[in-house]
């Protein structure tokens, strides 16, 4: 059966016949918005706004419309383009309407108002502390997500919400605000179709304002009715005129009902106009891309206009009434910004600054990029050499499987997702082979779609009621999902104030040597220790391997957990049946101990460094198997005991020299330990160019033993 697509309009019996109630309360918040939007300008035109001011003048029927139908419990998010919905669903938080009257601005929408713009000024008491600014706005109190600067960054995040409220077991909705330029992004796309599998209670509300900046749709897509593309996904959707308040809000109304009664997500599409340009307070017309006849057309349909003629044709108020009202907000607004700013000494009169008092401290720049670990307090923590529990020989993958395993039956909020996990028997190597027999409910096979799954398990993490554990089938397609790993996960925490745990485990499986090629053999860790929010293990060994995984599992912080295919069929130390226990964040482990050299690695090459130790007997050398590999977690204490030592260094990775992971390592540690170097940093890397399908080429592209026997080999010759 086809998905419904319908456009909705308000007849003049609607509006002769609509609740006054409820066209005070559109009008009343509508303006509301206006009046902030306008000072917002004010500001920006006097340039007391860092950054960018993007208005939502003109689109204040769709937000109003839209979120007055929903409840604290349900979750929204948004655009860079975003303060009117946000400032709708704060202040629809706080607010207790009274029958018979417009919304009262009490002390606590003040507040909002008082709060939201100081963190467009960038402001310490603003809502993300001044982090987020105007594009990045953030009370989850009130279930206003955040706003988000990336183009449909914040839509697969949505999805995410909207899983946990339906695992969770509640009737909560999640709706997610884009634009039309959005409806193009493959994400967007993704999401659209993961939501509809998984019949997720999302409404994606496409706000129509018919310019990408100064693209128009028509040269955009060869559809431009944007929510026609929601059949093809089996979403029923909806079209309205979003500049007619009481006609958004039916439409909400109908698609709540349907997401609430547990039948799927929605589409709304609400064809609105901003007033303004992109950026500031000039017309679209001032750049050329609109003429000032469209404008007027537009303008003519004012939604706030439609609604103070509505109440004032039903009697509901008086034209003294509503021109109180508006003048009340602007005084507010006025009021608060006067609580902001001050004279400037010496300035031109009538010039304001922003006061010094306000601004965030200079310390609590790099606060928040990550946790403070408090979370792990408590926890047991053993490492090999004292191991309370049995030790056996296991294969890597069986002790891979077990943790995961153990670790949902200790915590049910624990989610697998990726490709195929749910399928042969434990995903393509068996890595949830147990999981699957004990837990299949929690073991989610995805769509190939990496952006939308990474960003359903971020979104998954920022809400917190469930913990994803994500997977990439290989490690090169994080670029495929570079934005929702580096620019949404990796950066939300610090980015909204520095107080959102993101409980996010990333599982990535390395395979150089495999002969899978170019696009599936990639070392990650250079890149992905450059993203200062993410934690990134290596475990070696499957006792590491579950004492990190336990940790991962139990850190506030986004994880990545790296793996390799060659470490899978191994065997190696791992306990016979305690998989409880944790290795500390930061921790090294020293595989060898010598006089002559430092050598620094992790993951499978650890096993080729020992292998090539034993080859060279005539160096003594201390092996550092890093375990922990950001800048964070690394362990200094251990690396500049050995330099100190040894006085010289060897660095050894597998990959491509071109994203090398030793790279910034030998910076840091000369930086650090100069001094105490006898010699020049040493590294043994792959080569420039990424593997091949060629058995040989593949070979001489990465590094293994013989590489590593190589270089220490010229070492001893010194």
């Amino acid at each position: 059966m086809s998905a419904p697509w319908v456009e909705l309009s308000a007849s003049e019996k609607d509006w002769s016949t609509a609740d006054p109630d409820l066209l005070l309360q559109l009008l009343g918040r509508a303006q509301w918005i206006r009046s902030f939007e306008e000072y917002v300008l004010e500001l920006a035109g006097q340039g007391l706004i860092h950054g960018p001011a993007h208005s939502s003048v003109g689109q204040e029927g769709g937000a109003v419309g839209s979120i007055l139908p929903l409840r604290s419990d349900d979750f929204v998010n948004g655009s860079h383009r975003g303060h009117h919905q946000f400032i709708a669903k704060a202040v629809g938080h706080v607010l207790e309407p009274k029958r018979g009257a417009l919304p009262e601005i009490t002390p606590e929408v003040h507040e909002v108002f008082r709060r939201t713009l100081a963190e467009i000024c960038g402001l310490a008491d603003g809502f993300c502390r001044g982090r987020g600014g105007s594009m990045h706005l953030q009370w989850r109190e009130a279930g206003a997500m955040g706003t988000n600067a990336i183009v449909g960054g914040g839509v697969p995040q949505a999805a995410g919400f909207a899983w946990n409220m339906k695992r969770a077991g509640t009737d909560a909705v999640s709706v997610t605000y884009f634009g039309d330029g959005a409806v193009n992004i493959g994400s967007v796309l993704e999401t659209f179709n993961l939501a509809a599998a998984w019949k997720l209670p999302i409404c994606f509300f496409i706000e129509n304002n018919q310019y990408a900046v100064s693209t128009a749709v028509a040269k955009a897509t060869a559809e431009a009715r944007l929510s026609a593309r929601g059949p093809g996904f089996g979403i029923p959707s909806w079209r309205v005129d979003g500049m007619d308040a009481l006609a958004v809000h039916a439409t909400m109304i109908e698609a709540v009902k349907h997401m609430r009664e547990g039948n799927g997500p929605t589409i709304i599409e609400a064809e609105v106009y901003r007033y303004f340009h992109q950026n500031g307070a000039f017309p679209g017309s001032a750049f050329g891309y609109r003429d000032k006849a469209e404008e007027k057309q537009w303008r003519d349909r004012d939604p706030i206009d439609q609604l103070r003629a509505a109440v004032l044709e039903r009697g509901i108020l008086t034209a003294g009434e509503v021109s109180e009202a508006k003048a009340e907000v602007d005084r507010v607004m006025a009021g608060i910004g006067d609580t902001l700013l001050e004279p400037v000494k010496g300035g031109k009169p009538g010039q304001r600054r922003i006061r010094d008092d306000l601004w965030p401290d200079t310390s609590f720049v790099d606060v928040g990029v990550r946790g403070d670990l408090s979370e792990l307090e408590g926890l047991r923590f053993e490492d090999q050499g004292d191991f309370s529990g049995e030790l056996t020989d296991r294969r890597f993958i069986d002790v891979v499987s077990d943790v995961l395993a153990r670790r949902m039956e200790c915590d049910d909020r624990i989610v697998i997702m990726g490709e195929d996990v749910d399928g042969l028997k434990g995903g393509t190597n068996g890595a949830t082979k147990r999981s699957l027999e004990l837990f299949p409910d929690r073991v989610l096979g995805t769509p190939i779609s990496e952006n939308a799954f990474a960003g359903l398990g971020g979104g998954m993490a920022l809400d917190g009621r469930f913990r994803p554990i994500v997977e990439f089938m290989y490690a090169d397609f994080m670029w495929v999902a570079a934005d929702q790993l580096f620019n949404q996960v990796a950066k939300a925490r610090h980015m909204f104030g520095g107080h959102s745990a993101v409980p996010f485990v990333l599982r990535s499986k390395l395979a150089a040597g495999t002969g899978y090629g170019s696009q599936h053999s990639m070392d990650p860790a250079g890149v992905l220790t450059t993203a200062p929010g993410l934690r990134v293990v290596a475990p070696s060994t499957p006792f590491d391997y579950v004492g990190l995984m336990n940790t991962a599992l139990a850190c506030d912080d986004p994880v990545v957990v790296l793996e390799h295919v060659d470490l899978y069929t191994s065997t190696g130390t791992a306990p016979a049946d305690d998989l409880d226990y944790h290795l500390p964040v930061g921790k090294a482990a020293l595989r060898r101990e010598g006089d002559d050299l430092t050598v620094i690695s992790y993951l499978t090459m650890v096993g080729h460094c020992l292998e090539a130790i034993d080859q060279v007997p005539d160096l003594s050398v201390d092996l550092i198997d890093l375990r922990w590999l950001d800048r964070a977690s690394l362990d200094w204490e251990t690396i500049e005991a050995s330099v100190k030592k040894t006085n010289r260094v060897l660095i050894v990775e597998q990959g491509a020299i071109g994203t090398s992971y030793g790279g910034w390592l030998a910076d840091e540690i000369q930086r650090r330990l100069f001094d105490w170097l006898d010699a020049p940093i040493e590294r043994v890397t792959g080569a420039e160019a990424s593997p091949s399908i060629s058995k040989v080429l593949e070979r001489a592209a990465i590094a293994k033993t013989d590489e590593v026997a190589a270089a220490l080999r010229a070492i001893a010759a010194e």
